[in-house]
Order: C-alpha cells, then structure tokens, then sequence
C-alpha cells in the first residue's frame, strides 16, 4: 500500500495529485512541559518572519535490537563479549523505516518545503529544515515566543508544546530545540568546580618527602598530580606495549579550547618522559581550537587524559556552537557529535566528557535521543566516561540551595554511560568535597534501573530504608558507577599554574586508566573493553578500591552517604590498575 493511500485513510481526503491533505487531519500533542527550565522567561510573541532551523528526529524502530547486540556483546558471561559492531551493521540497526521518510516528506511538502530544502544526516534518522516562525506555527500547531535567559544574556525562540499530525507520531521522535529552555553550558553547567592561581617551584616537585606510611608522596595530598595518580592507582611505570593499536579522545564544546603551549608546559613539568607530544584536533560541526583564549575545562581533560596515556594517541573533539547561541544546547553539541563519530570508519576507544545539566532542563525525548545515540557507540566498541557532576543531590554551585526533590544530572544518568564520581584524600579516599562542591549522584527520573547494576543497588536502597522517600526515584538508573580524585588537580592554564576541583577532573582519569587497560588487552591480541557497565557489575568491581566515608550533599540534606559497595556517591570505588589488568584480561 502506498503511502499516500496510508495517509488518505488518515484525512479522508488527497489532492487531485495524489499528495494528502494533512490540515484534514487531527493534532495530538508531541511535546508539552509545564514551564520554562529555570532562569528562562517568556517575553514577547516570536516575530512571524524570524527563521527557525529546525532538527526532525525520525523514529529508528529497530533499537531495541541493538540494544540486545550491545548488552551481549558487554556481558563477559555472554559467548558474544567483546563481538562490537561495524559502522555498517549499527547504521543498519539505527536506521529509519523508510515509510517514516516518506509520510515525513509528503507533510513536509504540504507547508511548501521540498526536498531540496531538506538537509539529512548520513544515516538518514535526520531531517534539518529552516522555517518562518508563521510556517512553524501551522505546522505545529503552536505559538512560538522569545524566551530569555537573564544569567547569560541569551534570547532564544521556544514554545512549551508542540503537535503533529497523529499519523507522524510513530515516524518522528523528535522536533529539536521546541521545547529546549536548558540553560547554556556557561561555567555554572560545565563540571569545573573551583580554581585557583599559585606560585610553583617546579624545580622541587616530586621530590618533597612521603608521608609517614604511606606510599604515596605527601605532597597529593595538597595537590593532585599525574605522578599522583600513577602512585594512587597502581599504574606505576606501565610502559604502553600496543600504543598505535589504542586511542583516547576528549569533547570540548561551548567555546573551550585546548591550548598546546600549556599542554607542551605540562608534559614538560609533569610528564617529561612526554615533552614535545601533542594531540589531534578534530572539527565537528564547525568547532574551532582557536589559542589566544584557552579553557580551563579542555586544558584540565587533555593534560590528565593524555598525560596519563602516552604515547597513545589523544584527539579533541571541538564541537561548534557557543553558549550565547540560542539556537545551541546541549543536546545539539552531543548529538552532533554522536552522528559525526557513527559516521567514521575508525572511533575512538575511550572518550571523556566533562560537560552535563539537570534531567528537568532537558526533555525525556532528547535525552532519551541522546542516550540511544550512545548505546550505538557503545556497540561500535567505544567506552564512554562522563562526568557526574558537583553539585550533590541538587544543582546548584555551590550546592547551598535548599529546593527538593533532589535533582539528577544528565548525561551521568544515561544507563549506556559510565559516570563517574569525585573522591579526595590519599591516606583514605572519602566522598569528594571542596568549597561547597561535591560529587554529584542519584538516581535518573528518565531512565529506569539497567539490570546490570540491579543486585548492587538493591543492596544500597535496603540499608538506605525510608531515609529521603519521596525526593528521589528510586526505580531509576544509580548514578555514578565509578569514581576517582577530583580535588586540587595541577593544570596549566594560560601559562599559569593552577589548581581545578571537580568530577571534570575525574572522568578523564578513569577514562586514562580504561584506555591503558585496552593496551593491555591489546597487547594480549585483545579489542577494546567497549561499554564498561556490564562488566564492572560483575567482575570488573573486584579491581576497584571501595569508598566508604562522605557523602553528597544538597537540597537541604546531607544527601546520601557512601558506604560498603555500590553508592550514589562514589559508585563502585576508584581504580586499582594492577588489579584490573588481570581482570581485564581475564575476559
């Protein structure tokens, strides 16, 4: 059957040429959120001629059968562990039906917007179209107004719901940004936590006197290093033996910028054995690296990510778009970067990311996108390291704010990412905490529990009882899984040395651990550890050093507490290298 025969059942009625007429045909609501995220306010109606650039996310109806490939293929118990996906065979289980472009371009069409106004994505699951906000109103059956956001400065067109045509609601996901109020990823979104300018004599580093029983110099305790971590983990002086068979990447998105002469400082003050590396730059959507103004957040993930694995090669992604764009969010930073990476024959094997926001700034169907988004790299063999975030249970810095119920932080809670948690102290690791900054977890109200992680975290709600009933879901995804140092990290920024707190400082740690442990794997004829959850909850656990003490606060509370296992605060625990090697290769 054709479809403008499906769509003629639809409206009862199709133009003499045979397209339908869908303006006979009932709305239904997409998308509708209550109000604004905060910090947005409405102001006037949207002129009928501004232009809005528009991304139509077409349904992809076979992703609950890559999900079951990625879940074998992560389950080290499964006879399938380790069989990742080519770009070819995930493209094919990504894909759209081809109905959806059709009964799509027909709709499209009735609002005079042809193919050749079209722009799809290579895989096809997306459709970007330009419109006049008068169009848009037809055909969304909606009214747009200009929305301000006061802390940024930025003005943005929005509605606080959309419909389509009941026929496209099983062939369009989603109509990005709509509905998206987030707040731009300016500094208070982006994971950097505090930063302070010292004086350094390099000359002395390394060299002060170790603590008293203990094997790790005294100086990490005031200031985290790379000779720190390697001392903290058990990475010693592993040499890499396969470096050209492995890779690591970090994201830089709104307007950071990874500077080389403060990476070639760093290497040559911390890392000598390094001096004179570099890293790749790679574009994505029209992102820059430009130098006369470098960032705190892309000098922090380069130095430690890459510092920690050379001579692995490094690559930052720089994503276009800038925070004061209105049209910019985070979802089209990361989406643009997920369909740049599932269009290239060769990904990364570990990438970092520092950015995130709160679950309520972003719709389900976004995130939900998103999170699909990297499931698909997943399969394709990537691991994926966030940031939790540092705000506690809430989502403010510092975490001083008393509004509940407690706030989960996005992408943390995706169930196909790894997230990872703030800790501090070298004697005892506890629950990071600094200057009202603290590691943020808890448990999505978008995603529910992924099996994987069911036994640990049952374990933690029944010790937890009734304690905060009603301010958190506790059905939903735990957050983070792992964790590691986030307090005092020495980066150079600008030519000057600092000081960074924060999970931003985290994730690219645990992420430089898990690309060494994949040339270990390598160097044993091994692939890539790919999406870790699976594995950590069941084995890979036994090679992480359990966080006991601290805890979260925010939103009035205490927030939760670590303790013995899995907790939604540190997660799992800090890595252990020696230990992990043999797990790692023990699949």
């Amino acid at each position: 059957m054709k479809t403008s025969i499906l769509l003629g059942l639809c409206f009862g009625a199709v133009f003499a040429s045979g397209a339908p007429s869908f303006r006979g045909c009932e709305h239904r609501v997409k998308e509708s959120i209550a109000s604004p995220a905060e910090g947005w306010t409405q102001h006037s109606a949207a002129h009928p001629n501004s232009i809005l650039k528009l991304q139509i996310s077409l349904a992809q109806p076979r992703f609950g059968e890559l999900e079951q490939h990625l879940m074998q293929i992560s389950n080290p118990s499964h006879d399938r562990y380790g069989m990742h996906l080519s770009k070819e065979e995930v493209q094919e289980l990504m894909a759209p039906h081809p109905d959806s472009h059709d009964v799509l371009a027909e709709w499209l069409a009735t609002h005079g917007l042809g193919a050749d106004t079209m722009d799809h994505s290579k895989g096809g699951e997306w459709v970007t179209i330009s419109v006049p906000v008068k169009v848009a109103e037809e055909m969304f059956d909606t009214n747009f107004h200009v929305y301000h956001h006061a802390e940024t400065g930025t003005s943005a067109i929005r509605t606080l719901e959309y419909s389509l045509p009941s026929i496209l609601h099983k062939h369009v996901d989603l109509v990005h940004p709509l509905t998206m109020h987030a707040a731009p990823m300016a500094a208070k979104v982006r994971y950097t936590g505090s930063s302070s300018e010292l004086q350094l004599d390099f000359s002395d580093h390394g060299s002060l006197a170790r603590r008293a029983n203990s094997s790790v110099d005294a100086s990490c305790a005031s200031q985290m290093t790379p000779s720190c971590l390697r001392q903290l983990y058990n990475i010693g002086n592993y040499t890499l033996t396969s470096p050209n068979s492995t890779s690591i990447a970090v994201t830089g998105y709104t307007s950071e910028w990874a500077n080389y002469d403060d990476f070639t400082q760093f290497l040559q003050e911390e890392v000598p054995a390094a001096a004179g590396a570099n890293f790749s730059v790679v574009s994505v959507a029209n992102g820059t690296n430009q130098q006369t103004h470098p960032g705190s957040e892309s000098n922090l993930d380069v130095q430690y990510a890459f510092g920690l694995t050379w001579p692995m090669p490094g690559s930052f992604y720089t994503v276009g778009g800038s925070q004061f764009d209105g049209n910019w969010t985070l979802a089209t930073g990361t989406l643009n970067l997920i369909n740049y990476l599932l269009a290239q024959d060769e990904v990364p094997q570990v990438l970092s990311t520092s950015y995130g926001l709160p679950e309520s700034a972003i719709s389900f169907d976004e995130a939900n996108k998103v999170c699909q988004g990297f499931a698909a790299l997943g399969a394709r063999g990537v691991s994926i390291l966030y940031s939790s975030g540092d705000y506690g249970v809430g989502y403010a810095a510092p975490n001083t704010t008393t509004a509940q119920p407690f706030e989960p932080q996005f992408p943390a809670s995706c169930p196909f990412v790894t997230s990872v948690g703030m800790t501090s102290g070298i004697d005892e690791e506890i629950a990071g905490q600094l200057d009202g900054y603290s590691s943020s977890g808890g448990f999505s109200n978008f995603f529910a529990r992924p099996s994987y992680q069911n036994d640990k975290v049952n374990a933690y709600l029944s010790n937890l009882g009734q304690t905060y009933s009603g301010l958190y879901n506790a059905s939903g995804r735990g957050f983070p899984d792992v964790s590691a140092q986030g307090v005092n990290y020495l980066i150079i920024d600008n030519q000057r040395a600092l000081n960074d707190t924060g999970t931003s400082a985290s994730a690219p740690t645990f992420a430089a651990v898990v690309a060494l442990l994949n040339d270990v794997r390598a160097g044993q004829g091994k692939g890539p550890l790919g999406f870790l959850n699976p594995w950590l909850y069941s084995q890979g656990y036994q090679g992480l050093n359990d966080v006991t003490k601290g805890n979260n606060p925010g939103c009035g509370t205490q927030g939760f507490n670590a303790t013995t296992g899995w907790d939604p605060v540190t997660g799992l625990g800090t890595p252990d290298f020696s230990k992990l090697k043999d797990l790692a290769l023990a699949v």
